[in-house]
């Protein structure tokens, strides 16, 4: 690969022009900055890498973006986490459609049916998760 501009006799006598390709994403990157091929070599090694850092980085930016849009609702009446019924004294998680009819024992702060109920829907998934790989 030689080099092209300006320059006279001494571009059209040396091949000092680096074109590198990374062959797994198909990045380019040509240098003829310099007169030694060692150094232009150089150079675009350090170009290439950059891109490459900077092609990661922002694909771990839009994985975790998406991740993170997926977790947020859009609010609506659908996407409820749990219903709290005083006439029937009723506590329903939606999530996992578990119903407790203890009121007022979850209300003066006893959780531990529905987060016993919500750990063992978690288990159950994992384990249905680790048996499909």
């Amino acid at each position: 690969y030689r080099a092209s501009g300006p320059g006279g006799q001494g571009v059209n006598t040396t091949d000092s022009a680096v074109r590198i390709t990374h062959k797994p994403s198909g990045v380019v990157v040509a240098m003829q900055d310099e007169r030694s091929q060692l150094q232009n070599r150089l150079r675009a090694m350090q170009v290439l890498r950059a891109r490459l850092l900077k092609r990661q980085e922002e694909e771990l930016q839009a994985r975790a973006s998406a991740e993170r849009k997926a977790q947020v609702g859009g609010g609506g009446r659908g996407e409820k986490i749990r219903t709290y019924n005083f006439k029937d004294s009723r506590v329903t998680d939606h999530r996992i459609g578990f119903t407790l009819h203890q009121l007022q024992d979850v209300l003066a702060g006893n959780l531990d049916p529905v987060v016993d109920a919500l750990t063992l829907e978690y288990q159950t998934e994992q384990l249905a998760d680790s048996g499909e790989n």
